[in-house]
């Protein structure tokens, strides 16, 4: 199950492809800036995490409203990201787990999906500019997408 709310988030720094090159994502950059929702998904191509993902984009401007940076991980590679990203035409911060660290990390790391083997399971987490967890949930299904306006709700919360 995904790490609780209170618990200090684990920091990260994953590989993002866009067409400035790979890049660096760390969790660290936002401290003490802004919030920061952290969508995991299973696999890019694939028509729920494309849904999750286009939606997302589609509503940026509220989450950055909030003081937020979204960054979505999955475990795929940072290139496979930025195809997929580009043919649907997502504009969030799509970072690579490749060696699923940071899935184990927040503990939201399913061991088989569909006999594909192991990838991040859907798990949304709200963590603070001092970079505590505020939200956490993991849905019950790879189906399921997370509650959006409990995250957003949780963004107005905070200062």
């Amino acid at each position: 199950m995904a790490l609780s709310v209170g618990s200090k988030a684990p920091d990260f720094t994953l590989k993002s492809k866009g067409a400035e090159g790979l890049r660096d994502i760390a969790l660290g950059a936002n401290l003490g800036k802004k919030n920061t929702v952290l969508l995991f998904f299973p696999l890019a191509f694939t028509s729920v995490c494309t849904q999750e993902m286009c939606d997302v984009t589609a509503g940026l401007g509220s989450y950055e409203g909030l003081n937020a940076e979204v960054i979505a991980v999955s475990v795929d590679s940072p290139f496979a990201q930025e195809a997929w990203a580009k043919k649907e035409n997502i504009t969030i911060t799509v970072a690579s787990d490749l060696n699923k660290t940071t899935a184990k990390n927040y503990e939201v790391l399913l061991d088989d999906l569909i006999g594909l083997g192991s990838v991040s399971a859907r798990a949304a987490f709200v963590i603070d500019k001092a970079g505590v967890i505020q939200y956490a949930e993991q849905t019950p299904t790879p189906k399921d997408l997370p509650n959006f306006e409990a995250i957003k709700a949780k963004l107005a919360s905070l200062s």
